[in-house]
């Protein structure tokens, strides 16, 4: 047994040994890459299959129904999932190439030491823009600000959250353009999937109209589509009319309220509005033109403090 190391040890030394030496380290390289993105993967697929048999779906996109536990547990392990992926192929081709050159030519070592340390010398400053990548990343998957299938707003894009990498997170806004983020340039995330969201309607009627009378038929319409089997499951609370949002000469602003899922907002938002423009037909209420009117409760939602008590429920006819 000793000879037959010893004649391995004879064999690498000889001038064949370098070559085949330096082919074994590349084959074991990439072999330890697949086995590790195996098991990523592998890992990856159990969480999500085992949160989808619990929810008792097979589609991803169906958990929108089930807890908000259950969606983030997925997205998250997903976006985990694609940075250790990263992470994983980095320090795997970076120990291979330096064990390649520790073979190739040992006599350049030292001098492959002092190099490496002359270019993070000079190129130390360029290089921290890729380490706050590399940190963002991590750090904005670890605190879970942003998972894979996330709305999200980074300030440079606003989209569906495609892929997080270690430096890049890619962002598909709503006119199919994928952006590419770099980690490091995010200073705020601001996330619409996580818990949920709110459909907020500032409807116009002219000046001379029966606001109670239109408020009373606003929340009917709303409590209505509430009820509806088809739309009970995505909206979470009671509508509610907020009362009147702004006057001015041409027409009276009032808001209407509802509390949706976080995936949802948008289709009820349609729903709701194509309901309270048929309601206010049927009451012959025409709505005012908006050449003049400035809707700008939306863009300061907080505005209204403290807050006053909703009207949840219709009022009883006078």
């Amino acid at each position: 047994m000793d000879a037959f190391w010893v004649a391995v040890g004879a064999f690498f030394a000889s001038g064949w040994g370098k070559p085949v030496e330096v082919v074994l380290i590349i084959l074991i390289s990439v072999l330890v890459r697949v086995l590790l993105q195996f098991v990523i993967r592998r890992t990856v697929s159990r969480i999500v299959n085992g949160v989808k048999k619990r929810a008792d779906v097979d589609d991803t996109m169906a958990l929108q129904a089930s807890p908000l536990a259950a969606v983030r547990i997925v997205q998250r392990t997903r976006a985990l999932g694609g940075v250790l992926s990263s992470v994983v192929t980095t320090i795997v081709v970076i120990v291979g190439v330096v064990l390649v050159i520790a073979v190739a030519a040992p006599a350049a070592t030292g001098a492959f030491s002092l190099i490496t340390a002359a270019l993070g010398a000079g190129l130390g400053f360029g290089a921290q823009n890729i380490v706050k990548d590399v940190l963002n990343g991590l750090s904005m998957v670890a605190e879970d600000q942003l998972g894979v299938g996330d709305v999200v707003d980074t300030g440079f894009a606003t989209g569906v959250v495609e892929a997080v990498g270690i430096r890049i997170t890619q962002v598909r806004d709503v006119n199919g353009t994928l952006w590419y983020v770099r980690n490091g340039e995010i200073l705020r995330v601001g996330n619409l999937s996580q818990g949920w969201a709110r459909v907020i309607i500032d409807l116009a009627v002219p000046y001379e109209a029966d606001v109670d009378a239109v408020q009373q038929r606003m929340l009917e319409t709303a409590m209505q589509l509430a009820a509806d089997p088809g739309w009970a499951r995505l909206i979470l609370e009671r509508p509610e009319v907020w009362g009147i949002e702004s006057i001015s000469a041409e027409a009276v602003v009032i808001r209407l309220v509802v509390k949706t899922r976080s995936g949802s907002k948008d289709d009820v938002a349609r729903e709701l509005r194509a309901r309270l423009k048929k309601a206010l037909d049927d009451m012959g209420v025409k709505l005012p033109a908006l050449n003049s009117i400035v809707l700008n409760g939306y863009e300061r939602p907080m505005s209204r403090s403290p807050r006053p008590a909703a009207k949840t429920t219709p009022r009883s006819a006078k």
